[in-house]
């Protein structure tokens, strides 16, 4: 069964470029672990919540947009040992600046559970 990371970050505009390409290369990265699937979701119509919202989750501030993605793995088996080999591999290196603050991106994994459509996956 397939297993889906997702991901809920802040993002400042001014990085909008930075941050695509950052993730262009994440994909390049995340396929030779073998993701079969990714998505990058740059926040439109994303409004404030009374109670809970995705600015607030992510503590968004002034001048930042919400980014919504996912990272699509065959199976959770997958997952693991693709983290397993990525922080092998990084091992040693410096982390390259983020164009965002880590500290308030959440993530999660997930199986599908109701699917449909072009893109989808189950």
């Amino acid at each position: 069964m397939a297993y889906v990371q997702g991901f809920l970050l802040a993002v400042p505009q001014e990085n909008k470029a930075k941050y695509k390409k950052m993730a262009e290369e994440a994909l390049e990265m995340f396929k030779g672990y073998g993701c079969i699937g990714m998505q990058e979701n740059w926040g439109v119509d994303v409004p404030d919540g009374k109670v809970t919202s995705f600015p607030m989750a992510t503590k968004m501030e002034e001048g930042e947009v919400c980014v919504f993605s996912w990272v699509i793995w065959p199976d959770k088996e997958t997952c693991d040992k693709a983290a397993e080999q990525m922080t092998k591999d990084m091992e040693g290196q410096e982390m390259p600046e983020m164009p965002f603050d880590g500290m308030r991106m959440m993530w999660g994994g997930f199986e599908p559970l109701v699917a449909w459509g072009e893109g989808s996956v189950r």
